[in-house]
């Protein structure tokens, strides 16, 4: 027997993959189509045989299985067909029996076809059912075939078999709506719905529609629940109705569709809520409804928006889900339902609705589709504020422009506050993210962002509305009856209760966490807390921007209990400084970790495009409509966000952040309110390795500093705009716009690197008081000292640098190469016009002037004087510009004086020049008025960089600056790092340095207990241009559009006075305070100024305030001719005369001494140490009445051997009086 026989008699196969032929007796097989020649064979071919095989066989296979597949699902579509067929032969038969029957029609003479018996069926008054039993029948088996009504007879049955079920009904009233009735009609008013959806594809269909219409209102009353169950389905029918209306115009009114689509919101069921949800998605978010039905107010009549709102808010997840800004059609139909449900929230409200705020419900549902569509409504909305540009793409329409922008108004948005109840107003309430308290602060700061970020341009208006509003106070917060919070303190308490603000505070090394994606189960509670923090930071700085000092110092509790209107607002709205302490320790752990962890925020990581969060308030991107559009959206997409703070752009919250944190820095610098060594951030550096981190940093900012920089705008881009042909062209106005963002694009990747290498520096520039002031000198003078070394190429020496360009031209350049660049260096100076003279020798220079300067000064009989620069007259050369160029008695002096004799550029410098040559004959597009107007701010430029190269050789000079010119000054830096701090904000204090009569009135005004419409003012300021005729000019300008027409009112003034001191202090002398500093620029660094405030900028320019420390001068003291100590290290007799006359005078006597000798009554910052030239004595003679003399120019006091102390204390206080100087004796 076979042992390995396995009941398998079939022969396995055999594959043969040699190539070879299986029966070497076979014929030659080149007969067969599939085999190759056994002398072609080889087995590579062999198995590509074997595999093509095996594909044949695999589709033949494939081929039965689709076969019988096809034949399966013909086979089920035939039975149906027969079998529907034959429902519906049985439901004609017994309708068409049943008929004439009892008419008593003659079948014979009748219709024969389908279409036509059905077409009469339809026509026919045809009697109800005898029995529900009966109609029951028929119903069920109608709604067996009748399926999706895809043919007209289906249409016919429908319409038929409803008007019999209607007369059935009212026939019998024990006719059943329950248990099998109510699934029946369901599938009924189903099969109805699809018939009106394909209404429009034959005249059949038009004709059933009105019947249709009505049965299916009619099936709503019978079966309400079920109806809601379908409601989706049911506004999607009403709105292709709606949209189609003009087809049956004869037949269909509004007046129907308003009808059908309340139908089902009328009975008040648990299902209502479902209606109130399909209202919302399907067909509230259908455009122009107006246009179709005419008006709104039958349907605004009856919709309830508190049941709209909360439906909107449960069917859209509004917080969750961002709609791309390609899916314009998805973020259209939001816009119009944000503006149905605002037009029905107002209706519902007649003559209330701008009178009030609206209830929290609906404030959180407005909020969030203002959230979901922001990017592009503010685009349409600016672009219809801008003109017509059709390159921009889409616009609004009339209806959502009003209805979104009736938001914006003073009465709702200051009565926003008033629906919480402050009664629950506790840390514990607010802390609790589940209370009512905290919720309700949740939504109103949500709600005001959105504001501020979808109407920018009434973001002023906004923050002073929501500024000026309150919360009613009651319970143990309130002192007394009537009592209000304001605005201010409720979102301060609001913040300060938060989880965020207590960790932050506690602890500046757990910031960085909450900056980051949080856990999925705190990420919304976080971002809420945020924003309400947010909000308070964008109040505050509004706040701080029109309190003066009094009034921040006033506050005493963190609640408020006057209830008189009598009391100032603002100053009801100053935090107790207790309070503000608090502030400044979250601000400064907030700001340091936003610095010194830039790198790990700004790491790249997967952000769902579906998320909505607050970038959506503070970015600009829009919807491409235009090729010219796609790299604005591109640009957009590389900004950095703070994952963990809902996406908001890095550059804006820690423009935000840090500006809040330098306005309270610059109130205690004022006057101090804060403990000692508060703003200290020491503990968080190295201190010992910290200058040399800090140099290293700007090593590195040196290699990654930006190409363009060198492309600035130009100083007169916004007085001499592009010609009238381009500005009217919206094309290549849109081009310029492209290019500007293309400009920021590079310099935001420049300044992101930047910031990734160098946080030290970023927080000296942005911070610098987390430094002692001390540490920041000395870090100055080591960039100034690194840069010297970079420009000189290491021969920082003013002669060895002269001499290392003669060796360079001598071996490199051309023959008399070292002769031009010092040639260009050098500059004849008559005594009589300094300052002309330099400029006209010197401005070519540029940031050339860093290198040392040779001047010759020609007397006034235009001879030499004799002298050869060394330094010495270098400074009196820079002292005697400085002298000249900020005197303030001229009628062209470029800079004016306050009370104080402090400096500021002349406000109409440029405005007096442009009346001048208007009255001249001249128009500002000829090329003289543009020349002269040039030629003044290039003076302005050269004036800065002259006091740009006396910081930068450590050159004293005596000139004293306003304080808020010095903050602009400090404030330039910051451009080159973070966004919102870097321009300087004008504020009424800083009004003060410029003008005390205009700060005292604006005070006034702003506390006036009365209407101050009675002063008659409006928006506009009057200009006084003195002329050189000595006849003045009054020029008026116009604070905002219409200001003429726009009256001061008590709601309006605070306004008035922030527009006005922005005027004032920004506006006004904007080109020549920007001339003056790019020039200042160009020689130092704008980070290396943004180190100091303007108090530390003035010591930096003129020396320390601080008393003379007289051992401190006598340590750095070099002598010459015989008072040289000599090798017994005796000072002589003379020497020791004079320290002690100097340690016997008072400080200013001392003042004086070293005025009359180096020309400022100052201190370096760092001591004498650093005055260059040193100090210096040498005898001038042994004559006990000649007078001491002084060369200024290198700091040499000639003093004569005087015997006693007497005489020399007299001569000197004499001559130091007299203004002794060069070879008085």
């Amino acid at each position: 027997m076979f042992q390995s026989f396995t009941g398998n008699s079939r022969r396995p196969r055999q594959v043969n993959l040699s190539g070879r032929a299986t029966n070497p007796f076979a014929a030659f097989p080149g007969n067969s189509p599939n085999r190759q020649t056994p002398h072609a064979a080889n087995p590579e071919s062999a198995v590509a045989i074997a595999q093509r095989e095996r594909a044949l066989r695999q589709q033949e296979r494939d081929r039965q299985t689709a076969s019988r597949t096809v034949q399966r699902v013909w086979r089920g579509h035939q039975s149906r067909k027969a079998t529907y067929k034959g429902w519906k032969s049985e439901w004609d038969k017994f309708e068409w029996e049943r008929v004439i029957s009892a008419l008593g029609f003659d079948d014979d003479r009748g219709p024969t076809t389908e279409f036509e018996r059905l077409e009469c069926l339809a026509r026919l008054s045809a009697p109800p059912y005898p029995t529900a039993e009966q109609c029951l029948d028929q119903l069920r088996l109608l709604v067996q075939f009748v399926g999706l009504v895809r043919k007209k007879e289906d249409v016919l049955r429908l319409v038929y078999f409803c008007n019999v079920f209607e007369q059935t009904f009212h026939a019998l009233p024990t006719i059943a709506t329950e248990n099998e009735w109510t699934q029946l009609l369901k599938r009924l008013a189903i099969a109805i719905l699809y018939a009106l959806r394909s209404a429009r594809d034959s005249p059949t269909h038009e004709a059933a529609v009105l019947p249709l219409l009505r049965t299916i209102v009619f099936l709503i009353d019978l079966i309400p629940k079920k109806m809601a169950t379908i409601a989706k389905h049911y506004y999607q029918t009403m709105a292709f109705l709606t949209k189609n209306i003009k087809l049956w115009e004869g037949t269909l009114s509004p007046e129907h569709i308003t009808n059908a689509v309340l139908a089902l919101l009328r009975p008040i069921t648990p299902e209502t809520m479902t209606a109130y949800e399909a209202l919302a998605m399907s067909y509230l978010t259908i455009p122009n409804l107006p246009v179709y039905l005419g008006e709104l107010d039958g349907l605004a009549h009856q919709i309830n928006y508190k049941l709209l709102a909360p439906a909107i808010e449960s069917c859209i997840p509004l917080t969750k889900e961002r709609l791309s800004t390609d899916d314009v059609e998805g973020i259209e139909g939001r816009l119009w339902l944000l503006a149905y449900l605002i037009f029905f929230h107002r209706y519902a409200l007649p003559g209330q609705a701008n009178l009030q705020a609206p209830d929290l419900g609906f404030l959180n549902v407005v909020s969030g589709l203002l959230n979901s569509t922001s990017i592009y409504l503010t685009r349409c909305l600016e672009a219809e504020e801008n003109g017509p540009d059709p390159i921009r793409g889409h616009y609004l329409d009339q209806f959502v422009t009003d209805q979104v922008g009736s938001l914006v108004n003073q009465s709702s948005i200051t009565g926003l506050l008033s629906r919480i109840k402050t009664s629950h107003l506790s840390h514990t309430e607010l802390s609790n993210n589940e209370s009512n308290a905290s919720r309700e602060a949740k939504i109103l700061a949500t709600y005001a962002l959105n504001l501020l970020r979808v109407f920018p341009r009434r973001g002023d208006d906004i923050r002073m509305w929501l500024y000026l509003g309150s919360a009613p106070s009651a319970g143990p917060i309130s002192g007394q009856p009537g009592a209000k919070i304001p605005a201010i303190k409720y979102f301060w308490q609001a913040s300060k209760s938060s989880r965020i603000f207590d960790i932050i505070s506690k602890d500046s090394t757990q910031v960085l966490p909450l900056l980051q994606l949080p856990q999925d189960g705190d990420k919304e509670d976080q971002e809420q807390e945020w924003t309400i923090i947010l909000l308070f930071f964008e109040l505050y700085t509004f706040l701080l921007k029109v309190m003066d000092d009094e009034e921040f110092f006033s506050s005493a509790s963190p609640f408020t209990t006057s209830s008189t209107v009598l009391s100032s607002w603002t100053k009801e709205s100053a935090l107790p400084l207790e309070d503000i302490k608090d502030m400044t320790v979250f601000l400064k752990n907030l700001a340091f970790t936003l610095y010194w962890n830039v790198a790990d925020l700004t790491k790249k990581g997967p952000v769902p495009s579906s998320t909505v969060d607050l970038r959506s308030y503070f970015s600009n991107s829009a919807q491409v409509s235009g090729p010219t559009e796609r790299f604005e959206v591109d640009a957009k997409k590389e900004i950095n966000d703070l994952p963990g703070v809902t996406g908001i752009p890095l550059d804006y919250f820690k423009g935000l952040v840090t500006g809040l944190l330098r306005m309270l820095h610059e109130r205690d610098s004022r006057r101090k309110f804060l403990p000692q060594n508060h703003w200290l951030m020491t503990d968080r550096f190295d201190m010992e390795g910290f200058i040399p981190a800090v140099v290293a940093e700007e090593e590195k900012r040196h290699e990654f500093q930006d190409d363009d920089e060198e492309s600035e705008p130009d100083l007169l881009d916004e007085e001499y705009p592009e010609p009238a042909q381009l500005v009217g062209n919206s094309h290549a106005r849109r081009l310029i716009h492209i290019q500007a963002m293309r400009n920021s694009q590079r310099r935001q990747a420049h300044n992101n690197a930047l910031a990734a290498i160098a946080p030290r520096l970023e927080i000296l520039r942005n911070m610098p008081f987390f430094i002692p002031f001390a540490t920041r000198v000395q870090i100055f003078r080591q960039f100034i000292f690194r840069d010297q070394q970079r420009r000189r190429k290491g021969f920082v020496d003013p002669e060895s640098w002269r001499l290392s360009v003669a060796q360079t031209a001598m071996l490199n350049g051309p023959p008399g190469g070292a002769a031009d660049v010092l040639a260009r260096h050098h500059a004849d100076i008559r005594r009589e016009s300094v300052f002309e003279d330099a400029f006209s020798q010197y401005y070519s220079l540029g940031d050339g002037l860093k290198e040392p300067i040779q001047i010759s000064f020609i007397d006034q009989f235009g001879a030499m004087e004799a002298g050869i620069d060394g330094g010495g007259v270098t400074k009196e050369f820079l002292t005697s510009i400085t002298a000249e160029a900020f005197k303030t008695d001229d009628y062209e002096s470029m800079f004016a004086e306050n009370d104080h004799h402090l400096l500021y550029p002349s406000p109409t410098a440029v405005d007096q020049l442009k009346k001048v040559l208007s009255e001249a004959g001249l128009t500002s597009s000829s090329a003289e008025w543009q020349d002269d107007v040039r030629g003044l701010l290039r003076r302005y430029e050269f004036l800065g960089r002259v006091i740009g190269k006396c910081l930068y050789e450590g050159i004293l000079v005596d000139v004293n600056f306003a304080p808020f010119f010095l903050l602009k000054w400090a404030l330039t830096g910051g451009s080159r790092s973070a966004v919102k701090e870097s321009s300087y904000r004008a504020n009424l204090n800083d009004l003060k340095d410029l003008d005390e009569g205009l700060y005292q009135g604006l005070l006034q005004l702003k506390n006036y207990p009365g209407n101050v419409e009675d002063f008659g003012l409006d928006f506009t300021i009057n200009n006084i241009i003195r002329m050189p005729s000595g006849n003045n000019r009054t020029v008026t300008v116009e604070l905002k559009t219409n200001g003429s027409q726009t009256a001061v009112t008590n709601k309006n003034r605070l306004v008035y006075i922030s527009y006005m001191a922005r005027y004032r202090l920004q506006l006004q002398p904007a080109l020549q305070t920007n001339a003056f500093l790019q020039g200042l620029g160009q020689i130092i660094q704008p980070a290396w100024l943004s180190m100091f405030n303007q108090s530390e900028l003035q010591t930096l320019v003129s020396g320390d305030k601080a008393d003379i420390d007289v051992e401190d001068l006598r340590r750095n003291t070099l002598y010459g001719g015989v008072y040289v100590i000599g090798d017994d290290n005796l000072e002589h007799p003379t020497i020791a005369l004079f320290w002690q006359v100097m340690h016997e005078m008072t400080n200013e006597e001392r003042q004086k001494v070293i005025r009359f000798v180096t020309s400022t009554p100052r201190a370096p910052l760092l001591g004498f140490s650093h005055l260059r030239p040193n100090f210096s004595i040498r005898d001038s003679s042994d004559d006990q009445e000649r007078l001491p003399s002084t060369s200024t120019c290198v700091n040499l006091l000639k003093l004569p051997r005087y015997s006693d102390a007497d005489t020399l204390r007299s001569k000197l206080l004499y001559a130091v009086s007299s203004g002794a100087g060069f070879d008085l004796s």
